[in-house]
């Protein structure tokens, strides 16, 4: 009869956290990544082991439960040859047998679920069996593993898409773009234990269990699943949206500057929503607990990002006589729109498939029923509208026809592009095979902390209408009044207007300077014209619909035949500044109308006024070391023409204050 008894377990977590890449994410747990093995130190009292009389058996146990189900309990004895990368395996190494302890190298299966697991070790003689909890750990994705699904092949882009916990998301509009610092705080305390909750309160884990703990092995099933869980619209997820009104009882999105303030509040509360989040603070979220379950992710701002309500790929606008843009249509045209993109390989569509694919987590339609929107492929640039998921949505995101113009006999004036211009925060020089969603013409390519920004090519090419898209017919059963716009587009309707109109914006707005605007109209007709011009800004949220206008002018001109006509407006600081704060956007149409034909030529064009800056200085330089204290002289001018009252500054720092 044996007398071994275990008397403790060393879970070596500081060598296994620096061997698995774990370091910092848990002071609670061991975490390691599947397929790779990890070290224990069995103890024993009494006597040592002997594996000639007594077998040793690890036992690893998904949840709580200790029924035999489905897979859920399974043990595996020492020693073993090899590992096997289909089942739980452990070894002694050579010299790992001493007087009073063991060294056991344990393997997980490759394709094992993303979870906390609890390993259990028995003692066995044919007479007796002594069972022993052990611990728990933590098994998350193994980005380094060949063999792991989301395994990405070189090391610059681990340090970018998994490690990394700073980051910049980019907001704005294309001619002007903005950037915001967001900490995803993947190695704070708590955080990876606020991403396990988020799956243990999904309603898949609620439904069944053990088909969650089994299904967790696949990433596509782990990113739709916290995707829906970001939100909090079909079940106990993280954040309330809101894009309207105040935010009483809740946070600004736009005050928000790191996801792990989101994850302890929504945990301490007991899993209450957070309120209140927008498209970048629900993608900051989500790429925060991709990156801490191991599967690669990246932040990505879609500019002009077309939001299709009737699916038709067509995005439709309407517009007054005057150039107000009207509230009519339930398409729109979001000036940036944020979403993730995670990298993984789709067994489920085929080896094309694989790479990064498009995971949205703000609640925009549904999917299967359930707010989620991806994974998507970036493949959709191969037209598959039946890759999963939601292909369409997400295509017609950055790839829809935009119409806007008007309808007034006998002419017909219009302008037509597509929506979708992609920007990719901190790019790689060395990742481009999957950036590109759709077939893009890149503007502009930098490294670290730069935008990359790609404009979408046409998505149909010389069709007999001067290089526009393929004109469709579109119908609308909206009420026609006499000061509205509506275009109907049709073969017959096309035509080339013999008054061409340009607008632009001078520079880069900034808060307090004058805005200045630049209309251009050509009459490429042989003969003279009377038109009057109507010029109109808006102030616009950068996912709605203009909400009023500010500022308005009109008047007429006379235009030579041939002529080049040049008009130039300023709106001056004094005319916004009640109506506009930092990084707000701005709609601006002129309509140049002929009055004598009644013909209508409709421009218009979208910029944010970019935000007071903020200046910090570390004294002594920007050389800073570890665990000495360092004082930071932070500066603000202020640009307007009017005192600023209740100016609060927020200041953030991962390890930095105290």
């Amino acid at each position: 009869k044996s007398n071994c008894q275990l008397g403790f377990v060393n879970f070596e977590t500081h060598e296994n956290h620096i061997s698995h890449e774990t370091e910092g994410l848990s002071y609670k747990h061991l975490v390691v990544r599947r397929g790779k093995p990890f070290k224990l130190t069995l103890l024993f009292r009494s006597q040592m082991w002997n594996p000639r009389n007594e077998n040793l058996v690890l036992e690893v146990c998904l949840g709580t439960c200790t029924q035999r189900a489905r897979g859920r309990r399974q043990p595996f004895g020492l020693p073993c040859e090899k590992y096997n990368p289909d089942s739980w395996s452990a070894k002694i190494y050579p010299g790992g047998l001493h007087p009073e302890s063991v060294e056991v190298h344990v393997c997980s299966p490759v394709l094992s679920s993303v979870a906390l697991h609890r390993l259990l070790l028995h003692l066995e003689t044919r007479q007796t069996r002594r069972s022993y909890s052990v611990g728990d750990f933590v098994l998350l994705c193994n980005p380094w593993l060949k063999d792991d699904p989301v395994y990405m092949p070189m090391d610059v882009q681990i340090q970018e898409y998994i490690r990394s916990d700073y980051g910049l998301l980019y907001m704005g509009t294309c001619g002007n773009i903005g950037r915001r610092p967001w900490s995803f705080g993947q190695y704070e305390p708590g955080v990876l234990e606020a991403c396990l909750k988020l799956l243990e309160v999904s309603p898949q884990h609620f439904m069944d269990k053990d088909e969650d703990y089994m299904r967790r092995a696949d990433p596509v099933y782990l990113s739709r699943v916290i995707c829906a869980m970001v939100n909090r619209n079909d079940d106990m997820g993280i954040l309330d949206g809101k894009w309207q009104g105040g935010y009483s009882g809740g946070v600004n999105p736009t005050e928000w500057s790191g996801s792990a303030d989101i994850l302890h509040q929504w945990v301490s509360s007991n899993c209450q929503a957070v309120r209140y989040g927008q498209c970048w603070v629900f993608a900051g979220v989500l790429c925060t607990v991709m990156r801490v379950l191991g599967i690669p992710c990246r932040v990505v701002t879609v500019f002009n990002a077309a939001h299709d309500g009737d699916a038709n790929l067509t995005i439709e606008e309407f517009y007054s006589t005057t150039g107000e843009k009207l509230n009519l249509s339930k398409d729109s045209i979001w000036n940036f729109h944020v979403w993730v993109e995670c990298w993984m390989t789709r067994g489920d569509l085929g080896a094309e498939f694989d790479g990064w694919q498009v995971v949205d987590p703000t609640p925009q339609e549904r999917s299967a029923g359930v707010f989620c929107c991806g994974p998507c492929p970036v493949a959709v640039r191969e037209r598959r509208y039946d890759a999963r998921y939601d292909a369409p949505f997400i295509y017609a995101s950055v790839d829809a026809d935009v119409v806007r113009g008007d309808r007034k006999q006998p002419g017909v004036s219009m302008t037509r592009y597509s929506a979708g211009v992609r920007c990719s925060a901190r790019s790689l020089q060395t990742d481009r095979k999957h950036s590109p969603l759709l077939p893009l013409l890149q503007m502009q390519h930098a490294t670290g902390t730069a935008a990359v920004c790609h404009q979408l090519l046409p998505r149909w090419r010389n069709d007999g209408f001067s290089g526009l898209c393929r004109p469709v017919v579109l119908k609308t059963h909206l009420p026609i009044s006499h000061n509205m716009f509506v275009l109907i587009l049709s073969a017959e309707s096309q035509q080339s207007s013999e008054l061409a109109v340009s607008l632009s914006v001078d520079g880069l707005p900034s808060a307090g300077e004058n805005i200045s605007l630049c209309v251009t109209v050509t009459n490429q007709s042989s003969r003279p014209r009377l038109l009057t011009e109507h010029l109109n800004a808006q102030l616009k949220a950068f996912n709605s619909h203009p909400e009023r206008s500010f500022w308005k002018t009109h008047k007429e001109v006379r235009v030579r035949p041939g002529e080049v006509l040049t008009l130039h407006h300023s709106i001056p600081p004094a005319e916004y500044e009640a109506f506009l704060a930092g990084d707000d956007i701005v709609n601006v149409a002129v309509v140049i109308k002929d009055e004598k034909t009644k013909e209508r030529v409709l421009a218009a064009q979208e910029f944010n006024i970019s935000s007071p800056q903020i200046s910090v200085e570390i004294e002594g330089g920007d050389s800073i070391q570890m665990k000495k204290e360092y004082t930071a002289r932070v500066s603000f001018i202020n640009p307007f023409t009017k005192v600023l009252s209740g100016a609060v500054l927020t200041v953030k720092g991962s390890g930095l204050l105290q």
